[in-house]
């Protein structure tokens, strides 16, 4: 332990602690904008500079280890002159428009120009300039841009994926893609980790809401809208509720408040995914040396465009069965619209995602029905959906419970944990156990292989009767996925099914959820789905009686002619 003096008290820490941290530790909060702890300690903003007894230069907090005897102020005048002038200066590039900006009441500049007491910018505003291209999912406001690093940090670092950089020299230097390329046209996944971890409005997820308003006021249309798992577990948090408090019938209830005709659950589509991707699986076992190994999960629509960029190598090991959220959209305009009498031209079908890659998804040619139109025609992400109910004053505290409309809004425990990470594989093997011996496992028995932490991916083993042990490994991060990737490149790693998420986490942590400065919610969303999970009164994919149902009358079987034609897809399509 180091002992040094902050405040004119005498405080603690352990050795190798930034000052930051150990006045965090102590109870005082040192301003910051750009950092991020382990990912962005680069002292850029200036923000949270400090005053060291015996040290002329003013130091970053951030990136200054205590050391014993050391005395630090964090509140001089002379501290708190510089930090003013410090946040003036990221003013005067910085496009105020804070009432028309998505970030508007949770944006760490805007909280710290208050705290400052900020009242004028003694310099010319002059931002920078940049055209939106609406055309990706990604949206990048050069307007609001910082320069915090932040988005180059968590690329680099945790996604490994590499599309933003520091452009330029100087007072030149500019943060953009790398060569300066329109983001759609780089190696851009979508996945929107830059985006949740952004201090401002700069980088955003493209807003849809106005193109879903217009289907609803349109009568000649019959709108239905569909909601991932993982929304249920983060939708609560831009209204201040608890998970126990926002439950899933007061999801319902909300949905329905915006006008929608049907809401459904993609949690019914997920357990149809599991029936497909599941006998896929043990039709490739079946025929092992015509296939290339391992298989992935192809559920992940940042993940599929990841391996395509990245590691073509692998295409062909990708499962064929499309996402939960585009095999809801090819049955929805087919199947459903058959029992309820509607043309499908006529149908509107929208996605609540927490994901912004799912907006990219929904838009390839190979997503589209037999008449040319997309099978799902919008998607919102998680915080799309919170800004409707705020716009058309929905109160989820005023709510009544509500249950999803039938045929396609039923769903399994393992549906359910397709937001969380390993949740696909889990729900997979559950359900091809069955299809072999036709008896159910233990519903947990393969918990003991989820993903941890402290690990850039998971190992398992599970026991088939009739093809014997099944190797198994789950990442989530496209970090960690590059290096499971070269493992198993390199021979390292031998499995024989992976499962992949793009965002740490998985799809709890997507790039659509609610943002929390400084705070990383996957593990606490994820723990939510395993919870409703460990509660369902169903916890198998192949025990759904709606997707059984389907089967009956109108699929016939998994990998039919007919599931395939709807529920697959050629992944060298596009």
């Amino acid at each position: 332990m180091v002992s040094f003096t902050l405040n004119g008290k005498a405080v603690q820490a352990a050795q190798g602690t930034t000052i930051l941290e150990a006045a965090k530790a102590a109870g005082v909060e040192i301003p910051h904008l750009c950092y991020l702890k382990d990912v962005n300690e680069i002292g850029a903003c200036r923000l949270c500079v400090v005053e060291i007894e015996g040290v002329q230069r003013l130091a970053p907090a951030c990136e200054t280890l205590v050391t014993e005897g050391m005395v630090v102020r964090t509140e001089s005048p002379r501290v708190l002159a510089a930090r003013k002038v410090n946040l003036q200066l990221i003013l005067s590039k910085h496009r105020t428009s804070c009432t028309t900006c998505i970030r508007n009441k949770n944006c760490v500049l805007q909280d710290l120009s208050s705290q400052f007491n900020l009242l004028d910018i003694p310099y010319d505003v002059k931002p920078e300039k940049n055209a939106k291209d609406l055309r990706c999912p990604i949206v990048r406001d050069a307007s609001k841009c910082v320069q915090c690093m932040r988005c180059v940090q968590v690329c680099d670092k945790i996604q490994q994926v590499h599309i933003w950089d520091a452009v330029g020299n100087g007072s030149r230097s500019v943060v953009d893609t790398a060569n300066r390329k329109a983001v759609v046209d780089t190696d851009c996944t979508f996945c929107g980790q830059c985006v949740t971890h952004c201090p401002t409005g700069a980088l955003t997820a493209r807003d849809d809401t106005d193109r879903v308003l217009k289907a609803l006021a349109n009568p000649q249309l019959t709108t239905v809208i569909q909601v991932a798992p993982a929304i249920r577990a983060a939708w609560c948090e831009a209204f201040g509720l608890d998970a126990k408090t926002a439950t899933v019938g007061k999801m319902v209830s909300a949905l329905k408040a915006l006008g929608f005709n049907y809401v459904f659950d993609t949690n019914f589509s997920a357990d149809l995914t599991i029936m497909e991707e599941g006998s896929e699986l043990l039709a490739r076992l079946k025929d092992a040396k015509n296939y290339s190994w391992p298989m992935f999960t192809s559920c992940c629509p940042g993940w599929v465009r990841y391996a395509k960029n990245t590691y073509p190598e692998f295409v062909g090991n990708l499962s064929t069965a499309k996402s939960p959220q585009q095999m809801f959209g090819a049955v929805a305009k087919t199947y459903f619209t058959e029992k309820v009498g509607v043309d499908a031209k006529n149908l509107f079908v929208v996605s609540v995602m927490p994901c912004s890659a799912k907006k990219a998804e929904s838009e390839l040619p190979t997503m589209q029905g037999a008449n040319g139109d997309p099978d799902v025609d919008a998607v919102l992400t998680t915080r799309e959906f919170c800004r409707l109910l705020k716009f058309l004053n929905v109160d989820p505290t005023k709510l009544e419970e509500a249950a999803f409309d039938s045929p396609l809004g039923t769903g399994t425990g393992a549906a359910v944990i397709f937001g969380a990470t390993g949740g696909v594989m889990e729900a997979a093997l559950r359900s091809a156990y069955y299809l072999v011996t036709g008896k159910n496992p233990d519903a947990d028995a393969f918990a003991k292989d989820r993903p941890t932490a402290d690990k850039p991916w998971q190992e398992g083993t599970v026991e088939i009767p009739g093809f014997g042990k099944l190797h198994t490994a789950v990442a989530s991060g496209l970090g960690n996925t590059r290096a499971l990737l070269d493992s198993i490149k390199n021979g390292t790693t031998k499995v024989d099914f992976v499962e992949i998420m793009a965002c740490p986490g998985g799809c709890a942590g997507g790039g659509g959820q609610p943002i929390h400065e400084g705070k990383e919610m996957a593990a606490t969303r994820a723990n939510t789905l395993w919870e409703l999970d460990a509660n369902s009164t169903l916890r198998f994919s192949h025990e759904n009686a709606d997707v059984l149902a389907l089967y009956k009358e109108f699929l016939e079987s998994p990998l039919s002619e007919k599931s395939h034609h709807l529920l697959h897809t050629d992944h060298k399509g596009w």
